[in-house]
């Protein structure tokens, strides 16, 4: 005979092996053991009775729900490849700056050496 676990709304028994588990885990690590929904194989309990917005509307608010710094945004990463961008031509202007005022006599050429901490 077939121990099942028998909780609210869980319809499974011995007679009704044909449909899929819920493929959600539960906060112990096991599968949990109630029948999952069609659409998306999880049960009410993780989400299965939620198949998803449908309209425009509930798209955007989703995409705004999960919206969480912006740190990662199409705006912040350009933003950030423009800094590092000018940073690296500072760089290259100062490197050559350098060189000039090595060739010029006006540093010696081992002048980082005096400034090491």
């Amino acid at each position: 005979m077939m121990s099942t676990v028998v909780q609210p709304g869980n319809v499974m028994n011995e007679t009704n092996t044909s449909e899929a588990l819920c493929r959600a885990k539960t906060r112990s690590g096991k599968p949990c053991k109630r029948i999952g929904n069609s659409k998306n194989g999880r049960c009410h309990l993780h989400g299965g009775k939620s198949t998803g917005p449908k309209t425009e509307e509930g798209r955007a608010r989703i995409a705004t729900a999960q919206f969480k710094h912006g740190n990662r945004s199409k705006a912040a990463i350009a933003a950030q490849r423009a800094k590092a961008a000018r940073g690296r031509a500072i760089r290259t202007e100062l490197a050559t700056l350098e060189a000039l005022a090595i060739q010029d006599g006006l540093l010696p050429s081992n002048w980082r050496d005096a400034y090491r901490i």
